[in-house]
C-alpha cells in the first residue's frame, strides 16, 4: 500500500461523516463562488474594448431631471468626442410585471446609436429599416429569443411612470457583447405621444477617440455646463453602471462580508471533523510511530486527509456555483439580473484554492498536536 492510498483510505474510514463533512463544505463553496462571480461582473469586468472608450452624462442633482437636447452638440464639439446620442429611459411594461417579461425601454437617435454603441452588431437592413420608420424599434438578441420575437412583430409596451401606451413595429434585432435586455426605439415617437419629453435627454451616450482621453472627456464635458441651471455628472460608462449598484446600498461590503462568513464557516466545520477525526485515532498514531513513523510523516498523513476531503468537498462545490450561475443566467426570470455574470478560470481556480488552504489551516493544530503524542500515553489511551 502506498501511502497515498492509506491517506484516501483514511480520509473515508467514516464514509458518513466524510460525506456530510463534504456535503457542508461543497454548499460553503457554491456559495463563495457565486459571490465571488458577482463581484467580478459588478467591480472586476470592465466590458468589451469599445465600452472603455464610452461615457454617460447625466444631470448632476439625479437622474430624474432632464437636460437640454442643445447640450448633444456642445458635447460633440468637445475636442476627443467622436460621436454623442441622446437617451431617455421609458417606464413600461410589456404584458404584466413577472420577472421573465422585465425588459429596458430608451428612446433614442437611430441614426447615431450605432456609431457611439459599435460593439452592438446589427445587420445593414435591420438598421436602415429602424431608421425609416418612425414606430420602429430595435430589441436586444436574448431578449428577442426569451421572447419569442422576430422582425416585423408588433409589441406593446405598458406606460406605468408616464402614463402612455406605444406600440412599436420591430425593424431589427442587434446583439451586444454582454445582453441588455433592453429596446430601442426612436425619441421622436416619444415626443407626439409625451410632449414633456420635447427637446429634452435623460442621459448622452457618448464615445470617446480612445480610452485615454475618457478622463479629460469627463472634466472637459462638466465643465462646459457648470454654471449653467443644468450642470452635468460626466462618467465613463462602467463607473454609470456602478452608481446603480450603488443605489441598492454597500454591495461590495456586503459580498466580502459574505465571503469572509462562508470561509470562517466552512473552516469551523473541516476543523470540527479533523480534530474528531484525529482524537479517535490516537491509539492508531501511537502503533504508527512505533512502526517507525516519525512526527513529520503522521504530521503530514493528517494534512494530507483534511486537504483531499476539502478539495474533492470543494471542487464539488465550485462546480455547482457554474452549474448555478449558469442556469440563473439562462433563467427566463433571471437572466435580466444575471446576463454579465460568468465564472471565469480565475474565479474557478481562487476559490478551489481557498478549499484546499481550508484544509491545510484546518487541520494544523490537531494534526500538529497528534504528532507529539507520546507512544506509552497513545497506548494507553482509551476514548
Amino acid at each position: 500500500m502506498t501511502l497515498t492510498t492509506f491517506v484516501t483510505k483514511s480520509a473515508f474510514r467514516n464514509r458518513r461523516r466524510t460525506i456530510l463533512t463534504m456535503l457542508s463544505i461543497a454548499f460553503s463553496l457554491m456559495l463563495l463562488t457565486f459571490m465571488m462571480t458577482v463581484w467580478r461582473a459588478f467591480y472586476i469586468d470592465n466590458g468589451s474594448d469599445q465600452s472603455t472608450q464610452r461615457l454617460v452624462t447625466r444631470h448632476k442633482v439625479s437622474l430624474t431631471f432632464a437636460m437640454p437636447i442643445y447640450y448633444r452638440e456642445k458635447i460633440r464639439a468637445v475636442p476627443g468626442v467622436v460621436a454623442v446620442v441622446p437617451n431617455q429611459w421609458f417606464g413600461g411594461k410589456y404584458i404584466d410585471d413577472k420577472p421573465e417579461h422585465m425588459l429596458m425601454q430608451f428612446a433614442t437617435d437611430p441614426e447615431e446609436f450605432f456609431k457611439v454603441y459599435t460593439d452592438y452588431k446589427i445587420p445593414g437592413e435591420e438598421l436602415s429599416a429602424w431608421q425609416h420608420d418612425r414606430t420602429g424599434c430595435v430589441v436586444d438578441g436574448q431578449l428577442a429569443k426569451k421572447l419569442g420575437w422576430k422582425i416585423g412583430d408588433r409589441i406593446v409596451i405598458i406606460g406605468q411612470t408616464f402614463g402612455a401606451d406605444l406600440e412599436f413595429t420591430i425593424r431589427g434585432i442587434y446583439n451586444a457583447p454582454v445582453a441588455t435586455q433592453s429596446i430601442y426605439f426612436n425619441r421622436t415617437y416619444l415626443e407626439e405621444a409625451l410632449p414633456m419629453f420635447k427637446d429634452t435627454a435623460g442621459t448622452y451616450g457618448i464615445l470617446a477617440d480612445s480610452p485615454g482621453d475618457v478622463a479629460k472627456l469627463e472634466v472637459a464635458v462638466d465643465d462646459l455646463f457648470h454654471n449653467s441651471p443644468q450642470p452635468t455628472k460626466t462618467e465613463s460608462e462602467k463607473q454609470f453602471g456602478l452608481d446603480f449598484v450603488a443605489m441598492l446600498g454597500n454591495v461590495k461590503a456586503f459580498i466580502l462580508s459574505i465571503c469572509g462568513a462562508v470561509v470562517f464557516a466552512t473552516l469551523l466545520v473541516s476543523a470540527n471533523t479533523m480534530a474528531m477525526s484525529i482524537r479517535e485515532r490516537t491509539r492508531e498514531v501511537a502503533v504508527l510511530k512505533t512502526l517507525g513513523f516519525t512526527r513529520k510523516a503522521v504530521l503530514s498523513l493528517f494534512i494530507g486527509e483534511a486537504v483531499i476531503v476539502a478539495m474533492i468537498g470543494g471542487i464539488a462545490g465550485v462546480l455547482a456555483g457554474v452549474g448555478l450561475i449558469w442556469a440563473l443566467s439562462h433563467m427566463p426570470q433571471m437572466a435580466f439580473f444575471f446576463a454579465s455574470a460568468k465564472a471565469t478560470p480565475g474565479t474557478v481556480i481562487a476559490a478551489s484554492l481557498v478549499a484546499g488552504m481550508v484544509g491545510l489551516v484546518s487541520s494544523l493544530f490537531p494534526s500538529y498536536h497528534a504528532s507529539r503524542v507520546d507512544i506509552v500515553e497513545g497506548l494507553r489511551y482509551i476514548g
